[in-house]
């Protein structure tokens, strides 16, 4: 005979007398109902009591512990018993099915006890060991409901669990928390003229949240270790005037280590430090190189979500201004490795520069009809610059930093006197407009470092020459063709002692032109995708830095 089985014929013997002193009290998340009267069975039987769990060191009479909520089971009269004489309080008990189950759920208090417990609590029994009856569920799945184990002031544990088990859910009282589950699935219906701004928010979110999870997007960067003094190849320079420029014969380093197209490549302007390159890429990182000494890769920046299409050193060679996609400005401290300055643009950075009097003030462009001057120190824009156009190509100061040119996108027939612009920097009007006529865009513009002219990257293929003093005339007898732009921003620069102009190409060549006879002085052949960027080292009279499109940079000596 079961342990259920002897239960009920003591029960029948004469100990329900004893266990009509007991009074049920409701449980602290029971529901407010009234007991029906299917609690009870004629056949005589205790109802299954599968839920229920026998802590170890405890009598059966005394607690019944249940892993579902503290429930206990109901004793039930036989035939010949008087049910009005001695009913016994109602338990709930833990069915398989629900609809069987009274919905109050009652706890079976103890009686006085014959021993004195003892103050502490006892030991916890194990929920794997216990002996539980059959279809009990294991308390290690339960484990995944949120179990939790407390003291009552009489010393013994009870256990509640905050889900209920699923064959609950139809029942009358288990299905309150599926029908609120229920319930926040809902989608409320949106009208369709708000989708579109409700998408727009959606993905905002997502950005920033990415943006922020992310381990590359807004990482400060660790500080940048550069050596005190100049490199060994630099140092014999520095004391001596520029010499003649060389034209460069062979690969000295190929630098990787962008994952995208390499948008533009620049040394450091300070001689002491000028071993080091910088490059921006459409990766969304911008790296500095020992590209003199050793060719590895001094630190990766990633502070923009989208690609960096520009970024410059400043004029101290401590600091580096960067504008990306992302419409994010940061200015980055190499010693610190700390942000000095972050602004948001309203367009997508394409370029930027330096103020050449003012170091605190730059002026950047971008997909948009105005340029804005930016203050570092107040991190606000000073000033703004518009016109009828889209986009801004690139942007060149000239001697004095009063005056400087921007190249646009228009080019149609009616606007061809758009192209480049001369601004005035301090009243942000216009100079003039009548500059470039032909239609072709200039995706770049460098400036003689000894002659009052500047040279614009055009897309018919060519050079063009132009002078850098009011009216900015354009020279008709010097040209400098045999490169390919071909809707590529192709840069252009010219050697530090002006004699030689060095240009990418579309099919990956570098050209280096005479300044003096627009005639061609050597060709490189160094990418097999457009080389979009090319410059010569400050210092060293035969070394030229060059990127392409297949996110590779080599170094030429």
């Amino acid at each position: 005979m079961g342990y259920c089985g002897k239960l009920a014929l003591e029960g029948r013997r004469g100990t329900v007398p004893l266990m009509a002193s007991l009074v049920a009290y409701e449980d602290s998340d029971s529901e407010a109902e009234t007991d029906p009267a299917g609690g009870f069975h004629p056949a005589g039987q205790i109802e299954d009591t599968s839920a229920a769990l026998r802590p170890l060191g405890q009598d059966f009479g005394s607690r019944v512990l249940d892993a579902t909520g503290g429930r206990a089971p109901s004793l039930e009269h036989g035939p010949h018993d008087d049910p009005a004489a001695c009913r016994l309080p109602l338990a709930r008990l833990w069915s398989q099915d629900p609809g069987s189950c009274p919905s109050q759920r009652l706890r079976w208090p103890r009686p006085e006890p014959e021993a004195a417990l003892p103050a502490s609590p006892p030991a916890r029994p194990s929920l794997w060991t216990c002996q539980a009856p059959t279809g009990h569920v294991p308390l290690a799945a339960a484990c995944s409901k949120q179990v939790r184990v407390f003291w009552e002031p009489s010393g013994s544990p009870e256990l509640s669990l905050d889900a209920r088990i699923g064959s609950e859910g139809p029942g009358k009282g288990g299905s309150s928390l599926q029908r609120k589950r229920r319930e926040d699935c809902v989608i409320p219906y949106t009208p369709k003229r708000l989708r579109p701004l409700q998408a727009l928010s959606t993905e905002t979110d997502s950005g920033k949240d990415t943006e922020a999870q992310g381990p590359r997007a807004g990482r400060v960067p660790a500080p940048l270790c550069v050596a005190p003094e100049a490199s060994e190849f630099i140092q014999p320079y520095l004391d001596s005037q520029y010499k003649e420029t060389k034209i460069p014969k062979k690969v000295l380093f190929h630098l990787r280590g962008h994952q995208g197209p390499v948008n533009s490549v620049q040394w450091c302007p300070v001689s002491a430090r000028s071993h080091m390159l910088l490059s921006t890429s459409m990766d969304k990182t911008f790296k500095v190189w020992n590209a003199v000494d050793s060719g590895s890769c001094l630190q990766t920046y990633s502070l923009h979500s989208e690609a960096v299409r520009a970024a410059r050193w400043s004029p101290c060679g401590q600091r580096i201004l960067s504008g990306g996609f992302d419409f994010a400005l940061h200015l980055t401290d190499l010693e610190t490795g700390t942000q000095l300055f972050s602004g948001q643009s309203d367009f997508r950075i394409t370029t930027l520069k330096f103020h050449p009097r003012d170091h605190s003030v730059f002026v950047c462009g971008g997909f948009s009809s105005e340029m804005k001057a930016w203050d570092i120190r107040t991190s606000k824009v000073v000033r703004s610059y518009k016109a009828t156009i889209q986009q801004t190509l690139d942007i060149l100061f000239l001697r004095e930093g009063s005056e400087f040119l921007s190249s646009t996108d228009a080019s149609s027939r009616d606007s061809a006197d758009r192209t480049i612009i001369a601004w005035d920097f301090q009243s942000s009007a216009k100079i003039s407009n009548q500059i470039f006529h032909e239609r072709y865009t200039c995706p770049s513009l460098t400036l003689h470092p000894r002659e009052p002219v500047f040279l614009a990257q055009t897309n018919g293929n060519y050079l063009a020459l132009f002078s850098a003093v009011w009216p900015y005339r354009m020279s008709r007898r010097r040209r400098y063709e045999g490169h390919k732009v071909e809707g590529y921003s192709v840069g252009c620069e010219c050697s530090p002692d002006g004699d030689l102009l060095l240009t990418g190409s579309a099919d990956g060549r570098i050209l280096v032109y005479s300044f003096r006879t627009a005639s061609r002085a050597r060709t490189l052949h160094g990418h097999t995708q457009a080389c979009v960027g090319a410059t010569f080292h400050p210092v060293l009279p035969s070394m030229l830095a060059t990127c392409s499109w297949e996110g590779d940079v080599k170094i030429w000596l």
